[in-house]
């Protein structure tokens, strides 16, 4: 199979050779799917934020490497090809701090002009971005700093998603953001792969997002890679991510406790829906 993205024997090493020397990648091997929404998740520490630092050089590996699209994306020179910046869209944990330009379309157009595009397709980029977000056109020329934290957020993804990514990462989309406004994004963010068939890499802490949206998930735990695979592969061993110090869906808890007081139903269950067909399935067998 061929893949987006793939690393193989990963390592990042932090302070080598002083006394704070830190590993935070150790031989990680990991492939992804064209197309597929893949949801990282582990405990501060664990790795998650510098792998995906990875995936479009903003890190240089200790060893190992990574490839897109099969190849690797740094050079004979050391230097990681141009071309991955554009094909690779990086959104940080609360980017709205990033935002600095003074209307929100050259916010939006700073990637695209960097990519050495025509005025003409810039601004149908903005266009189109804009509306992959949910943003009002009618906002374009104000500023970004008069949004609300949600909108500002909006307008960052916008700035990646403008440039056409073949794959679109975004580290802890809803950090910070009310439960309306996580609703929202975690929406449009769906929407947009949907409809752009891009692949996605969302890092999160919330184990009930990332479980709904993600075809599967990767579970990060000191600096190695400690499951992979569907959300219902992965729960499946629901006592080892507790163990790691992660949580797991409250909908699975549920599933979990009344397995335990003699209810025959799958423990991997992570989503109310399937929970509600279990438990019907359960009392009708009966």
């Amino acid at each position: 199979m061929s893949y987006i993205l793939e690393t193989r024997d990963l390592t990042q090493v932090y302070g080598a050779g002083t006394p704070f020397e830190r590993t935070a990648l150790d031989h990680v091997n990991i492939q992804v799917e064209k197309g597929e929404i893949l949801g990282i998740i582990g405990h501060t520490g664990s790795g998650k934020s510098t792998l995906i630092q990875h995936f479009n050089g903003l890190l240089k590996p200790t060893s190992g490497e990574v490839l897109l699209s099969g190849h690797s994306i740094w050079n004979e020179k050391g230097k990681c090809e141009r071309k991955t910046r554009f094909a690779v869209g990086l959104v940080f944990q609360y980017p709205e701090y990033q935002l600095f330009e003074e209307t929100i379309a050259k916010d939006i157009a700073f990637g695209p002009h960097n990519m050495g595009l025509s005025d003409t397709e810039v601004e149908r980029r903005v266009r189109e971005a804009m509306d992959f977000v949910g943003l009002d056109p009618a906002l374009a020329g104000q500023s970004p700093f008069a949004l609300s934290g949600g909108q500002k957020r909006r307008v960052a993804i916008a700035g990646v998603i403008a440039m056409r990514p073949q794959v679109l990462i975004l580290d802890e989309p809803t950090a910070g953001l009310d439960p309306a406004g996580r609703d929202e994004i975690l929406a449009q963010i769906r929407d947009y792969h949907a409809r752009s068939g891009a692949t996605v890499i969302i890092v999160s802490h919330s184990m009930e997002d990332i479980a709904r949206m993600a075809d599967r998930l990767l579970v990060m735990n000191d600096a190695h890679v400690m499951l992979c695979g569907t959300p219902r592969e992965v729960f499946a061993h629901a006592d080892d991510i507790i163990r790691a110090g992660l949580d797991i869906p409250e909908i699975t808890k549920v599933i979990r406790e009344l397995c335990r007081r003699g209810f025959d139903l799958d423990p991997s269950i992570y989503t109310v829906e399937d929970a509600v067909r279990a438990i019907r399935a359960y009392k009708e067998g009966k």
